[in-house]
This record gives C-alpha cells, sequence and structure tokens, in this order.
C-alpha cells in the first residue's frame, strides 16, 4: 500500500489536478499522483483533446482509474461543478491540486484593467473557488483531504512584463494560509499548501546560451523539471503534519542572486 493510501485510509485516493491537460506541470503532477495509488479527476478548458490522451496513459500504462473534466474555471458554477463531476464518478476527492493559471509577457503600457481582472478570475478567484468546493466534500470525510495551490517563485523577484500576472499569483501564498485556517475549522484533517515553481520546462527552442544562464541563475546549477514540482506536490498530500505552508521548488532562484560579487568582496 502506497503512503497516499494510508494517508486517506482507502485503497485509492482520488485527485483532482486542474489544468492537467496540455503538457505542462500539472500534467507531470496528475500522472505522480496516478504512479501512487490516486484515481485522478483531469482538468482541461481548451485542451480536452489532450487530457482524453492522458487519461488513456493513465489506463493503459499505470493502470489507474481517471475522468475528465472541462471548463474555465473563471466562469460561475464551474469549479463547483468540476468537484461534483469527480466526486459523482469516485465517491469521493481526497487531494486538489490547483494548477490551472493563465500567463503571457505585457509590456507595462500595454496592460489594461480588463487585463489585470482577468488574471485574478483565473489565477486568484478560479482556484480560491475550486478550493472551498472541494472543502466542502472534505469537511464531511473522515481522513479530509490536502489541497495544494500553485503560485511562483517570482513573486518575490518579479522580472520584467508580467506585471499583471505576478500580484494574481502572489495573491496564492496569502490565500493559502487563510484557507489553511478556515478549512481546519470545517475538519482538522482539511491542509492546503502551496508549491512555488522556479524555472522549469523550458521551451525547446531556448538557445543553449540562455540556457546557460538559466542554469547558472540557481544554487543547483540546472533547470527544474515538471517532475520535481510533482515530486513536492506529493510530499504536501503526503505528510499530514504540514498545512499553510510556502514550498518554493526552484533550485534556490528566490534567495540567489548571481550577480558575480564573490563573499568578503568590497561592493562599497
Amino acid at each position: 500500500m502506497t503512503l497516499l493510501r494510508t494517508v486517506f485510509d482507502c485503497d485509492a485516493p482520488v485527485a483532482l489536478v486542474t489544468g492537467s491537460g496540455a503538457p505542462r506541470v500539472g500534467r507531470a503532477i496528475a500522472i505522480e499522483l496516478a504512479r501512487h495509488g490516486c484515481r485522478i479527476g483531469l482538468h482541461a478548458h481548451t485542451s480536452t483533446a489532450e487530457a482524453d490522451d492522458v487519461a488513456r496513459f493513465l489506463q493503459n500504462e499505470l493502470g489507474a482509474e481517471s475522468v475528465v473534466t472541462s471548463g474555465a474555471i473563471d466562469q460561475d458554477g464551474v469549479p463547483e461543478r468540476l468537484v461534483r463531476e469527480t466526486v459523482d464518478a469516485f465517491g469521493r476527492i481526497d487531494i486538489l491540486v490547483n494548477s490551472a493559471a493563465i500567463w503571457s509577457p505585457t509590456p507595462m503600457d500595454q496592460i489594461s484593467s480588463a487585463e489585470m481582472i482577468r488574471y485574478y478570475q483565473v489565477n486568484t478567484i478560479g482556484s480560491f473557488m475550486c478550493a472551498r468546493a472541494a472543502a466542502v466534500v472534505m469537511a464531511l470525510q473522515p481522513r479530509g483531504g490536502s489541497i495544494v495551490n500553485l503560485g511562483d517563485w517570482a513573486t518575490v523577484r518579479p522580472y520584467m512584463e508580467h506585471a499583471a500576472y505576478f500580484p494574481s499569483k502572489g495573491a496564492i501564498d496569502v490565500m493559502t494560509r487563510s484557507l489553511a485556517v478556515e478549512f481546519a475549522a470545517l475538519n482538522s484533517a482539511i491542509r492546503v499548501n502551496c508549491v512555488k515553481p522556479g524555472p522549469v520546462m523550458l521551451a525547446d527552442d531556448v538557445p543553449d546560451r540562455k540556457r546557460i544562464k538559466l542554469c547558472g541563475s540557481t544554487l543547483t546549477g540546472q533547470i527544474g523539471t515538471a517532475e520535481h514540482v510533482a515530486h513536492a506536490v506529493r510530499f504536501l498530500c503526503e505528510n499530514t503534519f504540514v498545512t499553510g505552508a510556502c514550498l518554493p521548488v526552484d533550485g534556490g532562484r528566490s534567495i540567489y542572486a548571481p550577480d558575480g560579487l564573490q563573499v568578503g568582496e568590497n561592493t562599497g
């Protein structure tokens, strides 16, 4: 029996992973949880065909049951429906991973109020509503459940052309702590945590020179993978004494400034 099965006291825990259709971090999280005994609620908005492919992979390669849900999480009623369809399929929900998000570089002078609102609706409010819907079910389960939000390491050291995106992700940290307090009042076995990915999953067309520079921007000297993030998510689901935590998975990027200065060097 896997640790996840022991934590949730059932043969096959149920995990809903939003944004798990496209070949991004959410898909890797769904696969990781399936490898460790979970039945999976996949979710996609525009990549439903890809989510169907993932479902076939989970069944054929891992022997894991899954159900595909779809919809835009910023639309009224969709978060509740995603949770309901997952529960209807499997009878419970033990894990929710809020992985669905939008991001795109936008120069400062081109950011509109509508774009700002859109980021908050999807990245912040959508995650909040999914978490609340899952917690309503988890509150009735003796073993509660685990909710993991995905934040972003760069909210503490933001870079250019994402000034509309970062506020929506910066709110995830506070939301995680707030929901951990609120949901524990419903059932002390409900835990809420956050993983903050660093540089992971570079595009194939990133030039070697830039790739080397990005590797040098981390203390570990490497670019992360989606699997690094997925492993951290699983840890937070397995460890029943961690809640309200925001865990950077960034190779030290959030604490390291690769400015070339050496220890003891005079900077004045």
